[in-house]
């Protein structure tokens, strides 16, 4: 077995907002030259997330509206409490919550040399507490 590992970089704009990465997450499983296998895609932040769905202008937008629902801004959370007392420190409980809602990332199967996708199913990111510099780990492995 045989494992590649590939960093994508993208800045943010908007506090909240996706990116369709499922273009960049298929080069990287050709650059691997494996064949079958998975790739397993993840953020490496704590208030950024990936998920896996159809990656249309209004339900991204339905989207990041049901999480400004579930966890909104503001709400009185506890953690946010440290940005009063350590110089820095955003008050950003509502992205911690949204990104542990989503999860970090997903394992796709991998056959002959691309990624195993339904017809509408697209590799999403999504920032939860931008704008910001972020980083998604992509590792490919099998044969």
């Amino acid at each position: 077995m045989r494992v590649h590992h590939a960093t994508i970089e993208l800045r943010t704009k908007d506090r909240r907002e996706t990116h369709d990465l499922t273009d960049r997450v298929a080069a990287a499983v050709r650059e691997s030259g494996i064949r079958e296998g998975l790739v397993h895609v993840a953020s490496l932040h704590t208030t950024a997330a990936v998920t896996i769905n159809e990656h249309e202008p209004r339900l991204m937008q339905d989207l990041l509206d049901w999480l400004h629902r579930i966890a909104p801004a503001g709400a009185g959370w506890r953690h946010d409490g440290l940005a009063a007392t350590i110089p820095g420190e955003p008050a950003n409980t509502d992205a911690h919550l949204a990104a542990m809602l989503l999860g970090r990332g997903h394992s796709i199967p991998v056959r002959a040399g691309a990624p195993v996708l339904g017809t509408w199913q697209r590799v999403i990111f999504v920032e939860l507490d931008g704008p910001r510099t972020r980083r998604v780990q992509v590792t490919v492995s099998g044969t």
